[in-house]
Formats: structure tokens, sequence, C-alpha cells
């Protein structure tokens, strides 16, 4: 499964929208999509991402509820 694959659905899943995350990361939709489209999210940039939608990055999404993407 790609980081996009994986991002797609942790945003499906927490009901938050692409532009949403990219407002709360701090950057652009455009951005955003570009560097997920292109897979040049570093590790960093996942962490951020994945603390944003209230979980953990360890190469996929962990949720609370013990749910992993």
């Amino acid at each position: 499964m790609t980081i996009e694959q994986k991002l797609s659905m942790a945003l499906s899943y927490k009901g938050i929208s692409q532009s949403e995350l990219a407002r709360r990361i701090g950057t652009t939709p455009q951005n955003l999509n570009q560097k997920v489209k292109r897979n040049t999210l570093t590790k960093e940039e996942l962490e951020q991402i994945a603390k944003a939608i209230d979980g953990i990055w360890h190469a996929e999404f962990v949720f609370s509820d013990g749910t992993r993407i």
C-alpha cells in the first residue's frame, strides 16, 4: 500500500479532508497534494501529519482504538 493510499484511508477514517489536513499542518492544499502525489513526504512530515489527525506514524497510522492503516 502506498503512502498516498494510507493517507487517504487515514483521512477518511478520521473524517478529515486533505485541505483540512494541510491547514492543520501549516501548508497549502496544493503543496500537500504535490508532496503526496510525488511521494516526497519525509518521515518528520508523516509524523506531523499523524499528530494532526490524532494518530502515530510507524510506517503506518495507528489510532487509539487499535486501528492501523
